[in-house]
Order: structure tokens, then C-alpha cells, then sequence
């Protein structure tokens, strides 16, 4: 590199660049949203661990996506808020790329936890009697472990590849936290191979889960139409509406910001797209599951009866 390049060993988040009355208004909502997306998903992993009757896999499976959404908005709301109310929103850069690397870890494991859920829905609904066999506890530990090893391994060689590249500035990041295409405009190097490894991302990551996940529920859906009884159709559509709520939540905006030509969506819009993912999609989740999941609101009632009984 020429010798009138310097090492950058912090950046600055630029963030929302609006006027500081709104950053304040922000600040107040974003940290609304934060504490609601703790409390909802705590409050979902609360009655998983104390009501017994939610022990099966499909809430064993929901209560690892509770830990992925707390960690996934945990990796950036925390910064974002403290830049919005403080003159500093500077960075270390170390800290930086491990940001860039768990918020793409997550984002992949949340994606491999949806299309378990959708196969334990297809298992559930397709092959009932033979439910029990196929979903056994082993077989639910091992789809987890192979889901959170293969997001952290996959990301891996994102940061390897990151961490090959030379960064010499600019040392502004256009984005409220270290989102990976932000951060590769700050190499001086040529990022071809790592947009290559994005792409490759994408499809493996978004792409095909999403096949897996339209082609279990397409599944479903013959099934569920088969089932006599309108009761039973309901109590099928009902579990399964609320998992389709959160792919589609997921999925839809992963796929508008990651794999739409970038021409199309300004900065400031991506930002907004980002939001969304990092931050919206934590909150809803949990309230979608509560809101029309007749099991889970049963268990809040049972665990609210208890504490006034007392």
C-alpha cells in the first residue's frame, strides 16, 4: 500500500442523519421498541422454561428463536441508542468487525431455525402418528446444534475474508451500525471475492430456506384441506399462521435489502430496511406468537393465575 495511507483503528457511524430534536424523539421510540423486544422474548422463554405443557419441540424451537432475536437486537440497538444521544459515535474497529460478524451469524441461524419450525409444522400436520418418532428430542438437539455451528462456521469465512482485506478509510460508515456492505467501502482493496461470498450468502441463507419453507408449507396446506372436520382445520391453520407471519416478516425484508439492485433503494432507505430487520422483526415475533397462539396465551393466563393467587 502507499506510504500515504494510514491503518484506521476506529470508524464513525454516521447514522441517521437528521436534526437533534429527532434524534431525541428516536432515542425514546427505538429504546421503547428495544425494551419491548427483552421483555417479549423474555416473557416467551419464561413460559416455555415454567409451563410444562409447552415442552415439545415445535416451543423448543421457538424458544431458540427467542434467543436469536435478544442477541440479534442486542448486537446493535445498544450502540445505535447511545450514538443517537452522544456526541462520540465513534467505534473501535475490532469491535466493529465482530459486530459485522455475529449480526451476519444470527441473522443465518434465525433463518435455519424458521425452516426447522416449518419442518416440525410439516411432520406435525402430514405425518401425525408419526410425530413423536420423528421429532424425538435427539433429533430436535441435533437440527439446533447443526443450525447455530453451520450460521457461526458460514460466517466465519466472512470475517476471514474481511480481515484479509486492507483498511485504510474512509473512516465514516454510512449506517447506524457495522452492516457488511458499509464496511466494505472502507477497504482499499479490491472486495469482488467477498461480494462473490454475499451473493453465494444470499442464495444458500435466504433462498433456499425460503424454497424448503414455501415447499413444507405447500405441503401443509394440501393436508390441512384434506382434514373433514372444521375444527381441525382451524386449531392446523392456527399453529401454522403465526410461523408464516414471522417468515414473511423475515424473509421479505432480508430479500428486499440483500437481493434488490442497490440503485433501487437509496441509503437512507436501506438504513430504514435494516431497522426493520435488526430491530422491528425482534419486537414482532414474540407478539405475534402470543397474539395467536391459543397455547401460549393459556400458559400466561395460568402463570398470571397463580401470581394473584397468591
Amino acid at each position: 500500500m502507499g506510504s500515504n495511507q494510514t491503518w484506521i483503528t476506529e470508524v464513525t457511524l454516521l447514522g441517521f442523519q437528521v436534526d437533534s430534536a429527532l434524534e431525541f424523539f428516536l432515542f425514546g421510540l427505538f429504546s421503547l421498541f428495544y425494551t419491548l423486544t427483552l421483555l417479549g422474548n423474555g416473557v416467551i422463554l419464561g413460559l416455555i422454561c415454567l409451563d410444562s405443557r409447552l415442552h415439545t419441540p415445535m416451543y423448543f424451537f421457538l424458544s431458540h428463536l427467542a434467543i436469536i432475536d435478544i442477541s440479534y437486537a442486542s448486537n446493535n440497538v445498544p450502540k445505535m441508542l447511545a450514538n443517537l444521544v452522544s456526541q462520540k459515535t465513534t467505534i473501535s474497529f475490532v469491535p466493529c468487525i465482530m459486530q459485522t460478524f455475529l449480526y451476519l451469524a444470527f441473522a443465518a441461524a434465525e433463518c435455519l431455525i424458521l425452516v426447522v419450525m416449518s419442518y416440525d409444522r410439516y411432520v406435525a400436520i402430514c405425518h401425525p402418528l408419526h410425530y413423536t418418532f420423528i421429532m424425538s428430542w435427539r433429533v430436535c438437539t441435533v437440527l439446533t446444534s447443526a443450525s447455530w455451528a453451520f450460521s457461526f462456521l458460514w460466517d466465519l469465512v466472512h470475517l476471514v475474508l474481511i480481515l484479509k482485506l486492507p483498511f485504510c478509510g474512509p473512516h465514516e460508515v454510512n449506517h447506524f451500525f457495522c452492516e457488511i456492505l458499509s464496511v466494505l467501502k472502507l477497504a482499499c482493496a479490491d472486495t469482488w471475492l467477498n461480494q462473490i461470498i454475499i451473493v453465494a450468502s444470499c442464495v444458500c441463507i435466504l433462498v433456499g430456506p425460503l424454497c424448503l419453507v414455501l415447499g413444507s408449507y405447500a405441503r401443509i396446506l394440501a393436508a390441512i384441506l384434506r382434514i373433514q372436520s372444521a375444527e381441525g382445520r382451524r386449531k392446523a391453520f392456527s399453529t401454522c399462521s403465526s410461523h408464516l407471519c414471522v417468515v414473511g416478516l423475515f424473509f421479505g425484508s432480508a430479500i428486499v435489502l440483500y437481493m434488490t439492485p442497490r440503485s433501487s433503494h437509496s441509503q437512507e432507505q436501506r438504513k430504514i430496511l435494516s431497522l426493520f430487520y435488526s430491530l422491528f422483526n425482534p419486537m414482532l415475533n414474540p407478539l405475534i406468537y402470543s397474539l395467536r397462539n391459543a397455547e401460549v396465551k393459556g400458559a400466561l393466563r395460568k402463570i398470571l393465575g397463580k401470581k394473584r393467587s397468591v
